[in-house]
């Protein structure tokens, strides 16, 4: 009798492990989409008051004042505050944060609706839309590890900027090609990189204070790769008003 076994404890070990993996699961689904419908949000949000700025009588006089510098510097504030500050913010702040960044961008892209015509924005945005899905969901199904791509597509993104700033002076229509080119490319890829990072912070975050705020970053980083990539392809195939 003292070698016998209960035979329900050699079945209760897998039925919890697989108990747990269900509710991993679960949980990874509900933080996945609270993140795509954060990001989602803060992308109509921006339409919204993109559309309501450009048609408003106050667009003009607005954007020929020096409010207009204002309205372009915003947005990076938004980012280094919610990018360097989300372990100071409570969650509630960084929501906010985050909601103020969409409206602030909706001002400074205001102007797409002055300089290209409806019919193109359109069509871009469903382009950019069925690209941002596809690269997204392929991120978060591989299993090749992208990590090892992060600093190589920041590094992009920075001397992408530069070289925006150079062409600023320049103005010179070959590069500015090159440049929404590389641009679509870079974002494009950042979209399936941020897509597995945000996927690999939930077994971190699970369960803690931080969970909230890693969803409001998450959002962060996918609707600047969907607005990004959006602007480069507009630039690229978008039709100007005469």
């Amino acid at each position: 009798m003292a070698n016998w076994t209960d035979p329900r404890a050699t079945i209760s070990a897998p039925s919890s492990v697989g108990t747990a993996r269900a509710n991993y699961d679960a949980g990874l689904r509900s933080y996945m989409l609270s993140v795509y419908n954060y990001m989602a949000s803060g992308v109509l949000l921006t339409g919204i008051v993109a559309l309501l700025f450009a048609s408003s009588s106050a667009f003009v006089p607005v954007m020929q004042s020096p409010l207009r510098w204002i309205i372009m510097l915003a947005p990076l504030g938004f980012i280094m505050v919610l990018s360097f500050g989300i372990n100071r913010l409570s969650t509630g702040a960084a929501q906010a944060l985050f909601w103020a960044f969409a409206v602030v961008m909706g001002l400074s892209m205001a102007s797409i609706f002055r300089v290209y015509t409806g019919e193109s924005i359109a069509q871009t945005f469903f382009a950019t839309a069925a690209a941002f899905a596809g690269l997204s969901l392929w991120g978060y199904t591989t299993k090749k590890d992208l990590s090892g791509f992060g600093t190589f597509l920041i590094m992009g993104v920075v001397g992408l900027l530069v070289a925006s700033i150079i062409n600023i002076f320049m103005q010179s229509s070959a590069m500015a090609f090159a440049i929404s080119v590389i641009g679509v490319l870079l974002f494009a890829g950042l979209t399936a990189y941020d897509t597995q990072k945000i996927k690999s912070m939930y077994s971190y975050v699970a369960g803690t204070d931080m969970m909230g705020k890693t969803v409001i970053m998450g959002a962060l980083n996918l609707y600047l790769d969907f607005v990004n990539m959006f602007m480069f392809l507009l630039q690229l195939f978008g039709g100007r008003r005469d």
